[in-house]
């Protein structure tokens, strides 16, 4: 008996391991049509007797707006092109504020988040956590920065139902991602901690404040994201010598 149970487990964690390679390989290419994270909402909508909404459109890269690319990187996790996927002093500070007691905080960098919103549902728990590590490692690996952000700007939720930067920006500014503004980018980007709430009022005070503070982060950031230039930067930069005083 326990031979055979060895065997089930063996064989099952092989088939897990062979289909998730296999699928983040090929969604490498492949637009992703659904996530676990959107179906649960589904189901949640329809338990609580609400219509059912799935408001999505992909959009390759070069047709979502630089400037929405930019913003979400300042108000989400600016380091995001200098990490393999980990903050592991943000995850430590996430760890001790929940040990105390604390609101529980994720730490998450936008490779975790895709990796969760991809291939994952949402949830606290270290079990969940375990595998959007092992999620973020095949998609650093197999994936470019800027298919993370592609996946990530295509499969996030902006609103009850509302997935994806096109389908975020008809809704709220009537116009494809591609023709965002800076000020509409930064609107967008301040919606992500939490958008069902946040995006039922878009001119709020909280709304407000936080994109003159995600304008201001974008214009330190110089309004671009350049992905060569900062992974060149990543290698060559060198720490400043202090002068010594006479």
């Amino acid at each position: 008996m326990l031979r055979r149970i060895w065997r089930i487990l063996w064989k099952s964690v092989m088939w897990f391991l062979i289909i998730s390679v296999v699928s983040t390989i090929v969604f490498r290419w492949v637009p992703i049509p659904f996530t676990p994270f959107m179906l649960k909402r589904c189901v949640t909508q329809k338990m609580d007797g609400k219509e059912m909404k799935l408001d999505k459109d992909w959009v390759p890269l070069e047709d979502i707006s630089p400037h929405l690319q930019l913003a979400v990187v300042c108000c989400e996790y600016q380091n995001y092109l200098l990490h393999y996927g980990f903050d592991f002093k943000a995850l430590k500070k996430a760890m001790m504020n929940n040990e105390k007691g604390g609101k529980m905080r994720g730490g998450s960098t936008i490779s975790q988040q895709t990796a969760k919103n991809v291939f994952l549902w949402d949830g606290r728990n270290y079990v969940r956590k375990a595998f959007e590590a092992y999620f973020t490692l095949l998609i650093e690996t197999f994936w470019s920065k800027e298919r993370i952000m592609e996946s990530y700007l295509n499969v996030i939720e902006f609103g009850d139902g509302i997935y994806g930067a096109e389908a975020a920006d008809q809704h709220y500014f009537h116009k494809s991602a591609k023709k965002l503004t800076k000020d509409e980018a930064a609107t967008l980007a301040v919606l992500l901690p939490n958008p069902r709430v946040y995006g039922k009022n878009i001119k709020g005070g909280y709304v407000t404040r936080r994109k003159a503070w995600a304008l201001q982060q974008m214009r330190f950031w110089g309004g671009k994201l350049d992905y060569d230039k900062y992974e060149e930067k990543e290698v060559e930069e060198k720490p400043v010598k202090k002068k010594k005083k006479k």
